[in-house]
């Protein structure tokens, strides 16, 4: 398998430390998304909307399971920090401690919809202690401090699920100085909290219950272990939909030591529930798991250190007689060994599973962010911390394979070289620069070059390269600023290689 579909791969693994609800025996931040929509366009809204059986989904990213031809594993990745549950090129196998436990025989999906209001974004605000009222730019909500940034800053997707983000700047430069230079941040970003001894997790908690509260999630699992700059105490909490637990759901607070919250993320309106789809075991569903993480097969350039000798070679340097006989000296030919390296021959890696719990994780499908039905495992390897592995627990007959389009073909520059397609956008300082993510070739040399509209902003990456040097073919990714004649506000950016709009970070 290649370097880009393992980092694929380890793309559709959720791991995270999330404690599962049943044991077995012998166990024990964010930017704003626009992007998610509720418009009820897409075919994962058809699907869930659709009277009679329900028809098959298609988890992108890594779908299907194994009956249906794909990885069955995915979700928004894997956490910081945490261990790869595919295990790498060795593979992993998960081994249950104890009875699995049993679950329905059948759950919904649920999807985001509708649009978030005024007053809905209101109660969020009043929870975290923001005045004012909000207004809308574009499709977000927003509440943000004026002239010199200082304050809290609340931005609000419109858009279901409402994305949410929420960060607090202690002050810069005084009067309207900052809209003239450089001292002034970035929208979103804060200044470091000073050190000291955190929060304990006990208030953290406490001081996070109203703003939990607000978003409806008074009732979700919170930790509080994590600890940022060794004076933030970060409270997770994943929700309950449907009366079942979230997985990928996770609303964020940084509560710093005097019990303000101070940053935070997570989702405003919580979906809701679609059709229904019968789900496999949880024993089932550990053993697709395992059927997935089989591993990525061996690592290594260039194989073997030296070229195995041709068959019916001693390696004294004759020539080989004729297929089945003996060279002129006598002695008889072995066949030459099979090639090993030593990641051939190591074993996978073997991981405990001491709890399971059936919940939903969350699941593109169909361009769609969705809750899906599946089995949240707690691996808990000797080494490492416990982790948690979610495995999709609709039935193998109700999932699609995911679809492999033929690419497109990149159009070239006028000097012949391939166009570069932009990744990303961010909007920086006053508004005018963008910061373009693309991916180039280490020898070259890039620009960006915009052209504005009333109603768009067209991006393109110049590239200029030397034909007669010899480069090394690797590829690393790039972000270059551009600055623009006004600010770009709510004006979509498009990428002039692909024609697309690009998403903004």
């Amino acid at each position: 398998m290649s370097g880009t579909e393992n980092v694929r791969r380890r793309r559709n693994v959720l791991a995270a430390s999330v404690a599962a609800g049943v044991l077995l025996a012998g166990g024990g931040g964010v930017h704003l998304a626009t992007t998610a929509s509720g418009d009820g366009s897409g075919a994962a809204a058809k699907a869930a909307d659709a009277a009679g059986p329900p028809p098959p989904l298609r988890l992108e990213g890594g779908s299907g399971g194994t009956d249906a031809g794909g990885d069955s594993r995915g979700g928004p990745g894997i956490a910081p920090g945490e261990p790869d549950p595919g295990g790498g090129p060795n593979g992993t196998v998960y081994t249950a401690k104890g009875p699995l436990p049993q679950g329905p025989s059948s759950a919904a999906v649920h999807r985001p919809e509708g649009l978030v209001t005024s007053a809905e974004v209101t109660r969020l605000a009043e929870a975290l202690g923001i005045p004012g009222s909000p207004s809308l730019v574009g499709e977000v909500w927003t509440i943000r401090p004026e002239k010199d940034g200082s304050g809290p800053r609340l931005d609000v997707s419109r858009k279901a699920p409402g994305n949410w983000t929420y960060s607090w700047y202690d002050g810069g430069p005084a009067g309207d100085s900052c809209l003239k230079g450089k001292a002034c941040p970035p929208p979103g970003e804060s200044k470091p909290a000073p050190g000291g001894t955190p929060l304990s997790e006990a208030a953290a908690k406490a001081a996070a219950a109203p703003v939990l509260k607000a978003l409806g999630q008074d009732d979700a699992k919170v930790t509080a272990t994590q600890v940022m700059n060794g004076s933030v105490r970060v409270v997770n909490a994943d929700p309950v939909v449907g009366g079942l637990p979230t997985y990928g759901w996770s609303t964020g607070l940084h509560i710093a030591r005097d019990g303000r919250t101070v940053a935070g993320s997570g989702m405003l309106k919580e979906p809701a529930e679609k059709a229904s789809y019968p789900v496999v075991q949880a024993a089932k569903a550990l053993a697709r798991l395992n059927e997935d993480s089989k591993g990525t097969g061996p690592i290594g350039i260039g194989g073997c250190a030296t070229d195995p000798p041709a068959a019916g070679v001693d390696g004294s340097g004759r020539p080989d007689t004729g297929a089945g006989r003996e060279p002129a000296h006598g002695k008889p030919v072995s066949p030459p060994p099979p090639c090993e390296t030593i990641v051939d021959r190591a074993a996978p890696d073997q991981v405990p599973v001491t709890a399971a719990v059936f919940g939903l994780a969350a699941r593109d499908v169909d361009g769609e962010r969705l809750l899906v039905p599946s089995w949240l495992f707690t691996a808990d390897p000797k080494d490492g911390a416990p982790y948690t592995v979610a495995q999709a627990a609709v039935a193998p007959e109700y999932l699609k394979p995911p679809e492999k389009p033929s690419p497109a073909p990149t159009p070239a520059q006028p000097d012949g070289t391939a166009a570069r397609v932009v990744e990303s956008v961010r909007v920086e300082g006053d508004g005018r620069q963008l910061a373009v993510t693309f991916w180039g070739g280490v020898c070259s040399t890039y620009t960006v070059k915009a052209e504005e509209r009333p109603d768009r902003v067209t991006v393109r990456i110049v590239e200029k390269s030397d034909p007669e040097r010899v480069c090394i073919m690797i590829a690393k990714d790039f972000t270059k600023t551009v600055t623009l004649e006004k600010p770009l506000g709510d004006r979509p950016v498009v990428d002039a290689a692909s024609g697309e709009a690009v998403p903004r970070r």
